[in-house]
């Protein structure tokens, strides 16, 4: 399968396996369209963390499954599957770690840029290099990363910018030796597989709404959820566990 799911503690691992470069083509986009689908419903899943399998991240659209122009509508059900790829990540309900292990390209850069928190390993590196097959696309993802010049200059000339870079320029959450690259994700997953359930939902969709809204309007936004949430069984059990000095037990609702 060319996208596995594990589950444990509240915590699923999805694993990129399409040897030998993780491309994406149409059948691995659609199981990792319901691979997310699925974990925003499951109960028994707190957060996300998504990576690959050998020493590729992505390399990103497999070229050998290019979609037939001559065929009407095939671009157009292309497409729609490489967006959706990217939306059922973000989408998801429950946060999602990017563990990035190796190069992250094209559109397997904007796997990451789908996901919530970015590390990446020492070895790892990243561009769009669309143009250099004669293409153009991704400028949408990276100018959520990097400035308008950087975002223009990898845009332009397809460079290969290593983990180091993005870490200096603030994109990287952090940047680790690769024996080290699950274990920092796993930490990270499991601080905020401890929180409250309904409390992450709306906070990732805060998070989301925040992406798209003036800060005025935002502010106003995360209060209606903050109202919303002082009501629910898991923020009385929040407080009463701080006040008692013991870990709380959360129920999700």
């Amino acid at each position: 399968m060319s996208v596995s799911l594990e589950v444990k503690d509240y915590i699923a691992i999805v694993r990129l396996d399409r040897p030998p470069v993780n491309a994406l083509d149409r059948a691995t986009r659609k199981r990792m369209i319901e691979v997310f689908d699925e974990i925003s419903e499951r109960e028994d899943i707190r957060v996300a963390i998504l990576t690959a399998e050998g020493n590729v991240f992505c390399s990103g659209a497999d070229l050998k499954d290019r979609p037939d122009a001559d065929k009407a509508g095939d671009f157009l059900l292309h497409n729609r599957l490489t967006r959706e790829t990217g939306n059922a990540i973000r989408e998801c309900v429950k946060p999602v770690i990017a563990a990035v292990n190796g190069a992250a390209l094209g559109a397997g850069l904007g796997l990451m840029c789908a996901c919530d928190i970015f590390v990446a390993s020492e070895q790892a590196t990243f561009a769009m290099p669309e143009i250099n097959v004669g293409l153009a696309g991704g400028v949408s993802m990276l100018r959520t990363l990097v400035g308008r010049s950087f975002t223009r200059r990898m845009f332009f000339t397809g460079m290969r910018v290593p983990a180091a870079e993005l870490y200096r320029r603030g994109v990287l959450d952090e940047v680790v030796p690769a024996d080290q690259l699950m274990p920092t994700a796993m930490l990270i997953a499991a601080d905020i597989a401890s929180k409250s359930p309904i409390a992450m939902a709306y906070a990732k969709n805060a998070a989301n709404m925040m992406d798209l809204l003036p800060q005025r309007d935002g502010y106003r936004f995360e209060q209606n959820f903050t109202m919303a949430l002082s009501k629910t069984e898991d923020a009385k059990e929040a407080r009463s566990a701080f006040l008692e000095k013991r870990k709380p037990v959360y129920k999700g609702r």
